[in-house]
């Protein structure tokens, strides 16, 4: 029996059978590439984790430069206490996206990951921050040195801040600024990284926000302050010694 082409019972047939091959195709397209998506999302946080060492790595090289510079890893809690971890914990902090953390889970609840890494003989603190810009998420990793106060470097990121003026927290005009900071004061209280108007007063614990990015520079503010401080309290329970050991 001939199939009329023209009819409505074939068109709808035909409509249902091209969702099922496309609607099939695309799952297994998806599920082919899922390994190599979570693989450069995980190649690009360890980037930006070297990043805040000033190490220079790419999407391609960056696996590897991070096991040769991170060395150790310790997850806190909201109380700034160290958590057990029965794994691997580098493994695991790797997991702990500070972002998520900050919008998906209550404050008592967060977990905060600190990765200790060495570079030319010195070892440096890496602290993930999460926080909300003007229209999403914000993030970045901020490194301090041996003293757990001075600013090694900073690498932040974002959502969909605006191009030209939020979105310049992830240029090298806005992250160098951080280098050299001190996040406490002379009396060694946490004071954090102030993000303040542009041309104001010169500040060891202060700089420059995005003119024009008023909201997004709120929102890198308020994440250094709220983040920085969890793990502050943590420092101040390490001895000099045991954080060079």
């Amino acid at each position: 029996m001939a199939i009329n082409k023209d009819s409505n019972a074939y068109t709808i047939i035909f409509a249902i059978a091209m969702c099922v091959v496309v609607g099939t195709s695309l799952v297994i397209v998806s599920q082919t590439l899922k390994p190599v998506q979570e693989k450069n999302v995980m190649n690009d946080k360890k980037q930006n984790i070297l990043a805040a060492i000033q190490v220079e790595a790419t999407l391609q090289d960056a696996g590897t430069k991070f096991e040769q510079y991170v060395k150790d890893a310790v997850i806190l809690d909201a109380n700034s206490q160290a958590v057990e971890v029965k794994t691997d914990v580098i493994a695991e902090a790797l997991t702990i996206n500070a972002l998520s953390e900050f919008k998906d889970k209550p404050a008592t609840d967060r977990r905060y990951p600190l990765f200790i890494c060495e570079k030319d003989g010195s070892r440096f603190f890496v602290m993930p921050v999460g926080g909300q810009g003007l229209w999403a998420g914000v993030w970045g990793y901020v490194a301090v040195g041996e003293d757990l106060n001075t600013i090694a470097g900073a690498s932040f990121d974002h959502k969909s801040e605006t191009p030209g003026l939020g979105a310049e927290i992830a240029t090298p005009f806005f992250e160098t600024q951080f280098t050299g900071k001190k996040i406490h004061d002379d009396n060694g209280e946490f004071v954090s990284i102030r993000v303040v108007k542009p041309g104001g007063p010169k500040s060891d614990h202060a700089v420059d926000g995005i003119s024009g990015g008023t909201f997004t520079s709120v929102g890198v503010d308020e994440m250094l302050m709220r983040c920085m401080s969890i793990y502050s309290k943590y420092f101040k329970t390490m001895s000099k010694s045991t954080a060079l050991n």
